[in-house]
């Protein structure tokens, strides 16, 4: 039976080591790092990741700066916002809430953050960054997977690692972010034959396709790794993974729930990224 890795018991660590990060930038250099969300529309989803992103950044000292704009928002508007914060010095990280409304294109809204405030790591140079080794912010999400690996002590080097989804938020940072770490990464999509195949040959499996329960329990290697992304509402209201759960950990040796795996890390990740803004501000 798989061990499970407690992303709220890692997730708290990481907060403790931020609120400690951010006393001393205070105490020592007068900053406080200031972090500004900015949500457009009313999806009721991203209204709660809103909400849990500014109390999380609260309850470690940091600023917080939350802009909440009408669905009709026309994207000069919001570039002007963006700019805005770009220029003001309070502010060292912003975060565009995703997905956006339809008629605002989410690739070209990134484009104009400053990538130095970019404590998502969407900016197109960030993710350059990432894809040539070179240093930047990293996407929250599978920053924070990368420290739930590391704190369980997975050894990555010469392992194979196989990412479900290949989304530009998750699954391909993903990816890179294994293969700076010696790991040999597979990605797989819609389109992967004998999926089943592949999967059961990782000695990582990292899930992130939106569907409820979709990599079976048969698929899983014994002893591997399994650290489930998706989080999907199911028609009773419960909560389920990319992963069935029960299944694959009879055979996994570490795997995450849903909720309470990766969930956590994602928040936690953008206090250290934004943080970490700020001391780079500053110097």
């Amino acid at each position: 039976m798989a061990q499970i890795i407690d992303g709220k018991k890692i997730s708290a660590q990481v907060r403790a080591e931020i609120k400690s990060g951010v006393e001393l930038l205070k105490r020592e250099r007068g900053i406080t790092p200031g972090l500004s969300v900015v949500l457009v529309g009313e999806d009721p989803a991203s209204q709660v990741y809103v909400r849990n992103k500014t109390q999380a950044c609260e309850a470690v000292g940091m600023g917080n700066f939350q802009h909440n704009l009408p669905e009709q928002t026309t994207e000069p508007e919001l570039r002007e916002l963006i700019l805005s914060l770009n220029r003001d010095p309070a502010i060292h990280g912003i975060l565009v809430q995703l997905p956006l409304p339809r008629h605002l294109k989410g690739f070209d809204v990134m484009q104009v953050l400053d990538p130095i405030k970019d404590v998502d790591g969407m900016h197109p140079l960030n993710l350059g960054n990432l894809a040539s080794g070179r240093e930047g912010f990293r996407s929250c999400t599978p920053f924070g997977v990368m420290r739930l690996l590391q704190e369980i002590g997975c050894e990555l080097e010469g392992k194979s690692a196989v990412v479900l989804g290949r989304s530009v938020i998750v699954g391909k940072p993903m990816g890179l972010m294994l293969l700076e770490k010696n790991a040999t990464v597979t990605y797989c999509h819609s389109r992967t034959r004998e999926l089943d195949q592949v999967v059961r040959g990782a000695d990582l499996v990292v899930a992130a396709v939106g569907i409820p329960r979709f990599v079976k329990g048969d698929w899983i290697k014994p002893g591997a790794v399994v650290i489930d992304v998706g989080i999907n509402r199911l028609p009773d209201g419960k909560l389920a993974g990319d992963v069935d759960f029960e299944a694959a950990a009879q055979k996994a040796s570490w795997i995450t729930p849903v909720p309470g795996g990766v969930g956590p890390m994602t928040i936690a990740m953008l206090l250290y990224n934004t943080l970490e803004a700020a001391k780079k501000a500053h110097v």
